[in-house]
C-alpha cells in the first residue's frame, strides 16, 4: 500500500509518459537538424537544398492529413 492516492499516482504516470514523448520528439528533431548541418558542412550548398527538396512531398502529404482532420 502506498502513501500516494491512486488518482495522483495515475496523474504522475501520465505526466511522465507525456514528458518522455516530448523529449523523444525533440531529440528526433535535434538529430535531424544535426544531420542536415553535417550534410551542409560535407557537401556545401547541395547539402542544403537537396534534403529540403526531398521533404517537399512529405510536407505536402502532412498538410493534406492535417487539413482532413
Amino acid at each position: 500500500m502506498s502513501i500516494i492516492p491512486a488518482a495522483q499516482d495515475d496523474d504522475q504516470a501520465a505526466r511522465t509518459k507525456a514528458t518522455k514523448l516530448e523529449g523523444r520528439i525533440l531529440l528526433a528533431v535535434l538529430i535531424g537538424l544535426v544531420c542536415w548541418g553535417l550534410s551542409i558542412f560535407t557537401w556545401g550548398v547541395p547539402g542544403l537544398y537537396i534534403p529540403a527538396l526531398a521533404l517537399v512531398p512529405v510536407m505536402y502529404v502532412l498538410l493534406i492529413l492535417i487539413s482532413r482532420g
